[in-house]
């Protein structure tokens, strides 16, 4: 058997991106629309809903919109992007249940039994800029296996602001480098080292689905670079 990596005696909690990291946002959308509206494009519908996302929180960033959680700009994503996909016709009702849709992301096969291994080693939690209610929905409904839900919403601020990363330190009573975030998405683990945290990579190379394959190929100065969460587990000796 491999060593378990060096990191694991010194990384004591390991903090999760959620969105394409843990669960499949792509494909749980696509599939929800697809049998709520046969004749939409469930793959162009959750690539346009989730390209919305940036442009949503840079207007809360720039003071153009209070503080808002991640619900309600889905929810102002979704209003705006209906017409577009023949949806305009939906009512308060069927708009507040599609919005929910992120309540209810189908877990990564790999993730359930990852996160569960690595929950007897490290202390697990979310970091997330979804909300906590999502968030907590989320896990009761894919059974993932939290110590703890941290959200953008404890500290009032969107990844990649550095309160977030250093707030997971801070609730933990933790210096930085025994923080390990873990996500599918290069520019969250960047800005993670660049607070002083370490970082691991998972390849997550169907998020925008098949038809769009992602680059997973290595980068320089993630400490970890794993295939799933299941591979992670073996990499830290779990």
């Amino acid at each position: 058997m491999t060593p378990p990596h060096p990191l694991a005696e010194t990384v004591q909690v390991l903090a999760f991106d959620i969105f394409g990291t843990v669960v499949d946002w792509h494909g749980s959308i696509c599939r929800e629309v697809q049998a709520l509206h046969p004749g939409v494009d469930g793959d162009a519908f959750a690539r346009a809903w989730r390209a919305g996302y940036q442009p949503a929180m840079a207007r809360v960033r720039s003071g153009e919109l209070g503080w808002t959680l991640i619900d309600d700009l889905h929810r102002l994503i979704l209003d705006d992007i209906l017409p577009r996909f023949g949806l305009a016709h939906l009512d308060e009702d069927q708009r507040r249940h599609l919005n929910r849709v992120w309540h209810r992301l189908d877990a990564w096969p790999d993730s359930v039994e990852g996160l569960t291994r690595l929950k007897r080693r490290f202390t697990i939690t979310t970091l997330s800029n979804g909300n906590i209610g999502l968030l907590t929905d989320m896990a009761k409904r894919a059974g993932l296996p939290w110590d703890c839900i941290l959200s953008a919403e404890v500290f009032r601020a969107y990844k990649p602001d550095p309160a977030t990363y250093l707030g997971v330190a801070r609730v933990f009573d933790l210096r930085p480098e025994q923080v390990m975030l873990v996500a599918a998405h290069h520019d969250d683990l960047e800005g993670a080292r660049g607070c002083g945290l370490r970082s691991a990579y998972i390849e997550r190379p169907l998020e925008f689905g098949a038809a769009h394959v992602k680059d997973v190929s290595p980068q320089p100065g993630n400490h970890l670079h794993a295939a799933s969460l299941t591979a992670l587990a073996d990499q830290l000796g779990c």
